[in-house]
């Protein structure tokens, strides 16, 4: 049974650092991609970065390029959300998610199979 519970979110002031991490179970990085996503109140879901299975594809929304940054730790089952310069516009619940697909996509958020919990991310100005 595939799971993922997320970590690590919290209150940071404005161009404060932040790493989420979710630990998953149940299948291996080499087989699935994993991603980020997060969402606001009464907003669609957005995809934040995500990489494909054995980590040939890297993606992030433009929104967040160069500030964060996705990995994975095989070794402890984990995977992580590094997020630097925070800024208020930052403020949601992150997801993480796993997938058994070859071309992940941050825009197509429903295609995504499983999902951890959500963590609540809050900057403040």
């Amino acid at each position: 049974e595939v799971q993922l519970v997320a970590s690590g979110g919290g209150l940071v002031q404005a161009g404060g650092s932040l790493r989420l991490s979710c630990a998953a179970s149940g299948f291996s990085f080499d087989d699935y991609a994993i991603g980020w996503f997060r969402q606001v109140p009464g907003k669609e879901r957005e995809g934040v970065a995500c990489i494909s299975s054995r980590g040939g594809i890297i993606e992030y929304a433009d929104s967040v390029k160069g500030r964060f940054t996705i990995s994975s730790d095989s070794t402890k089952n984990t995977m992580y959300l590094q997020m630097n310069n925070l800024k208020p516009e930052d403020t949601a619940v992150y997801y993480c998610a796993a997938d058994r697909t070859a071309f992940p996509s941050l825009t197509y958020w429903t295609s995504w199979e499983y999902w951890g919990q959500g963590t609540q991310v809050t900057v403040s100005s």
